[in-house]
């Protein structure tokens, strides 16, 4: 399993838009084949910044299924605009875990 974390920074003013268009696109990236589980949080010091975890079965799961697929199309459509800086996307295998 990989772990795709994204650090994500909306504009400022626009959050409640952010997680309404979220809530919409959370819809695609369930569908694709190779997800596993998201979470979406919010920072509790800074109300603009976001963490986008995401688990996947493979890397290609994420970095070829879902980013060259005409859903990730529909995807940055609804999220992309939001974002200011960019986000730098990070993936990360489990080395230690106390889950079962």
């Amino acid at each position: 399993m990989i772990l795709e974390v994204a650090v994500l920074d909306v504009k400022s003013g626009q959050e409640k838009e952010f997680e309404s268009a979220f809530g919409i696109a959370q819809q695609i990236i369930s569908s694709m084949p190779g997800y596993i589980s998201h979470e979406l949080q919010k920072c509790v010091e800074k109300p603009c910044r976001y963490i986008l975890l995401v688990n996947w079965r493979s890397l290609d799961d994420h970095t070829v299924g879902f980013r060259k697929s005409d859903q990730y199309q529909k995807w940055r459509d609804l999220l992309h605009h939001f974002y200011e800086p960019f986000p730098e996307v990070e993936h990360y295998s489990c080395v230690y875990s106390n889950s079962v």
